[in-house]
């Protein structure tokens, strides 16, 4: 095979857009274990196919990277093991990416639809290894993104490793699921308290004590940043304040974008302003109130949530799906968010000195 010369799974694969594949995985959940229903779309939200095929075939990538304002790692083939460690599935993505790798090699189309490869893998892989087909479907979705956003080529050279330590790999789903359903106790007399309540957000189920306390009614950006137990900026040049990462407060920079894998629910309701910027930065189009996801500089917590933090952020959704956002610019109140980004970047590397 050529280098350029694509096999016929990623051939059938191309024929579809990017609206095909999302109804494809909304089809899809019910066949989808409850652990990873709202993981498997955010994954899809967080690696956009039409951000990828206009990155891929713009003349001047450099300069559209920089009209996009794109910040951090974007492009799914330099994460092809390590972007969905948030699904559950991932714990079997080795068997999931070579089964793939084989398909690959002999596909033929056969008047498949695309649900119907998907599901067609996910069953080869629960026949060879006895795994609940309902666990595999989603992220087999994944890996065929991931196919045909990196190549077969690189898809193949990855050693398939599995990011989850062996303490988390025996958690079950119904253990996760558990976790992410539980309040935090707010002692003998909670029930009476009207102020000082506080909810524990996790943002890495797979990693012990990643988490940190927001207030009754605060909005995550700023409950995040008062946890300096590590440091963010070191991690990821984004993160200036904690670990989400954050240029303003006003819904203008879509820097803090996060997904919301449990408690959706206890989040407050999405207000115009963050609607509008959603669309505008290309993350959701959604009519839902309480969507998964969200702006953690306007999602105030009334509960325990688990979330978790896409690896770079953009302003696209403006440029590629013009019918769906309104001509608003929402700039921050006091500066623009490029300029907030620099002043404090500025200030928190002379106080690292």
């Amino acid at each position: 095979m050529f280098m350029n010369e694509k096999s016929a799974l990623e051939e059938f694969l191309d024929l579809h857009d990017e609206k095909t594949w999302l109804t494809t995985v909304e089809s899809l959940l019910p066949g989808i274990h409850e652990v990873d229903r709202n993981a498997t779309q955010i994954w899809f939200r967080f690696f956009p196919l039409e951000l990828f095929r206009i990155l891929e075939t713009v003349e001047d990538k450099s300069d559209l990277i920089r009209k996009f304002d794109m910040q951090g790692n974007y492009e799914l083939v330099n994460q092809i093991d390590s972007s969905h460690k948030f699904l559950y599935g991932h714990r079997y993505w080795k068997e999931i990416k070579d089964e793939i790798a084989s398909q690959a090699e002999n596909f033929t189309a056969n008047e498949q639809d695309l649900a119907g490869v998907i599901k067609q893998i996910a069953h080869n892989v629960s026949e060879k290894t006895g795994t609940p087909e309902i666990l595999l479907v989603g992220i087999t979705a994944v890996g065929l993104m991931t196919l045909v956003q990196s190549g077969l080529e690189k898809f193949k050279a990855v050693p398939g490793q599995i990011n989850i330590d062996s303490q988390h790999l025996k958690k079950s789903p119904e253990k996760i699921l558990a976790e992410r359903a539980k309040d935090d106790s707010q002692g003998f007399f909670g029930f009476l308290k009207t102020v000082d309540r506080k909810w524990t957000v996790t943002y890495d189920e797979n990693v012990n004590n990643a988490k940190f306390k927001a207030v009754d009614s605060e909005e995550i950006a700023s409950a995040a940043a008062r946890d300096q137990s590590q440091k963010w900026l070191e991690k990821d040049a984004r993160c200036i304040e904690g670990v989400i990462p954050v240029e303003c407060r006003s819904a203008a920079c879509g820097t803090c974008w996060v997904g919301v894998l449990g408690g959706a629910e206890k989040l407050s309701e999405v207000a115009r302003r963050e609607e509008k910027s959603m669309k505008r930065f290309g993350y959701l189009y959604t009519e839902e109130v309480k969507p998964l996801i969200r702006l953690a500089c306007q999602a105030q917590t009334n509960g325990a949530v688990s979330i978790v933090i896409p690896p770079w952020n953009g302003v696209f959704g403006k440029h590629l799906y013009r019918e769906n956002v309104a001509e608003e610019v929402l700039e921050p109140a006091t500066t623009s968010a490029k300029a907030t980004r620099e002043v404090v970047k500025e200030a928190t590397k002379n106080q690292l000195l």
